[in-house]
């Protein structure tokens, strides 16, 4: 009996490793089996394959089929491996050739009428595709999301007699064209809708320039979280290989990834009450928490002293690293998390603490439990703490004459200086190692003793210390200068308040 073989691809967190599915019909009482570590969802494929089969006009075979998806040891799930199967078993019953299955990787779930439905984690497995050198045929429905792989093959089709109909006749696919933009940028949120915040719009600058996490205390009201939502716009635009691995994670997520979205800058905002495994991902088929759908983009965490404190510390190892490792008793996977953290906070249990209302009545010792609630080593990892003040009525009423400057024209700046750290260093200055610290970020004599006494002075560890200095290359950068200059470091110094002596 003939023996057919297609080719498909697993998901294990956001790589798609190579599934060879093997069909092989032999003698004895009519039946179907599936091994290779199918998950149930791969084990009920055989009756979706048989209706589809049916209702397609062909013929099932009355054999014993014997379905092998290799390697055997590799976990398999959801409904991906329906088309496969399905075109193989018609291959090894002759019902169409099997010369070229092996320029092809088939993906899609089928009904039972034949008609091919979308499935999880198309673009990870389309880049994988396209490395090894093979045409991707998947349902229509996917068709747009895999074409964001430039150079990649795409035969995109509705039903299973479509496929059969481009095997049968052996000639090439007329491929997809792709009708998606292409990195467009179109923010709906300007920093110029913000009024006064002089200081926290220089902070926010900065940030964007240098990749630099940010926290910001004040009281309720003050624009902390309107701040922190206008972040992704003065952010560089996205590279395509930044919008390619932001896509994919997305992708293989429980929402999956709209196409609108290609090119923009991920903005995640998870509740206080969000669980550490919200954060960081996991469930028995490791899925990405809120830190990996934040890659290349922003995490902002509103009310940051009501997380749980538990929760708050798993941040502490992605933010340093830049990624997340999931470990189950049967499998591992590794998850991207390279976001930039922007946190909001108020200045006491009530908020109105330094109000010029006077309504706060928190005690010395309310006040020091609440900002207890954040650790030293986490406020010791976020680069920029700033104050955001009420401000008076007739600021927020009245413009100052001036026009605010929109977030194109701080883009602008915040790429050129982009610019000069990738060119350097290849990396944004907040993710320089401390052997690039000392290349990057070289201080004048006065200006080093100045730091010193800074550190000592305000009782700053030796992790701010490097913070310091990072910020202070960006705030030089964006001033397009060579040399870290003494009013550059001063105004770095002036972003680490939280974590001085007396602070709590």
């Amino acid at each position: 009996m003939p023996l057919a073989t297609t080719f498909s691809r697993a998901q294990i967190g956001v790589s798609s490793p190579e599934v060879v599915v093997e069909v092989h019909p032999s003698n004895g009482l009519p039946s179907l089996s599936i091994v290779g570590l199918p998950e149930a969802a791969v084990k009920e494929s055989k009756d979706r394959v048989r209706g589809a089969i049916l209702n397609s006009q062909f013929d099932f075979p009355m054999q014993r089929i014997t379905i092998n998806l290799a390697p055997a040891d590799l976990p398999k799930e959801g409904g991906r491996f329906d088309l496969p199967i399905a075109i193989g078993i018609l291959a090894a019953s002759q019902q169409i050739p099997a010369q070229a299955l092996a320029r092809y990787e088939f993906f899609g779930e089928l009904a039972l009428s034949g008609a091919l439905r979308p499935v999880r984690g198309i673009l990870p497995a389309a880049l994988q595709t396209r490395a090894a050198g093979r045409i991707l045929v998947v349902p229509e429905s996917n068709a747009e999301e895999a074409a964001l792989v430039d150079g990649l093959e795409i035969v995109a089709a509705r039903h299973l007699l479509e496929i059969c109909a481009l095997l049968n006749s052996g000639q090439p696919p007329s491929g997809y064209i792709p009708k998606h933009p292409r990195n467009r940028f179109d923010s709906q949120e300007d920093i110029s809708e913000v009024r006064g915040q002089h200081l926290a719009k220089r902070a926010l600058e900065i940030a964007a320039a240098g990749a630099h996490s940010l926290l910001m205390a004040g009281p309720p009201g003050t624009g902390k979280t309107m701040l922190a939502r206008r972040l992704p716009g003065i952010l560089p635009t996205m590279t395509e290989q930044e919008a390619q691995e932001t896509a994919a994670i997305q992708s293989i997520s429980e929402t999956g990834f709209n196409i609108k979205e290609w090119g923009r800058r991920p903005f995640r905002a998870p509740h206080h009450t969000a669980s550490a495994v919200a954060l960081v991902g996991g469930g028995s088929q490791p899925r990405p928490g809120e830190i990996s759908l934040a890659h290349n983009g922003v995490l902002f965490l509103d009310e940051l002293p009501e997380f749980d404190r538990r929760v708050l510390e798993v941040l502490r190892e992605p933010i340093e690293s830049g990624q997340i490792t999931i470990s189950r008793a049967a499998r591992q996977a590794e998850f991207p998390a390279r976001f930039q953290l922007v946190a909001a906070m108020n200045p006491c249990p009530c908020g109105y603490l330094g109000h010029s209302s006077g309504r706060c009545h928190c005690t010395p010792d309310r006040i020091r439990h609440y900002r207890n609630k954040l650790s030293g080593p986490l406020l010791d990892r976020i680069d920029m703490h700033i104050e955001v003040p009420a401000l008076p009525l007739r600021q927020l009423t009245h413009s100052d004459g001036e026009p605010a400057e929109t977030s194109d024209q701080v883009r602008l700046r915040v790429e050129a200086a982009r610019r000069l750290q990738l060119e350097r260093a290849g990396r944004p200055n907040a993710r320089l190692g401390n052997r690039e610290i000392d290349s990057v970020c070289v201080l004048k004599p006065a200006d080093r003793q100045l730091l010193e006494r800074a550190i000592e002075q305000l009782g700053l560890s030796a992790r701010a210390y490097h913070r310091v200095l990072k910020l202070a290359r960006t705030i030089a950068d964006l001033e397009a200068s060579e040399q870290i200059t003494t009013h550059h470091l001063t105004e770095a110094i002036n972003y680490r308040r939280l974590d001085r002596k007396g602070a709590g």
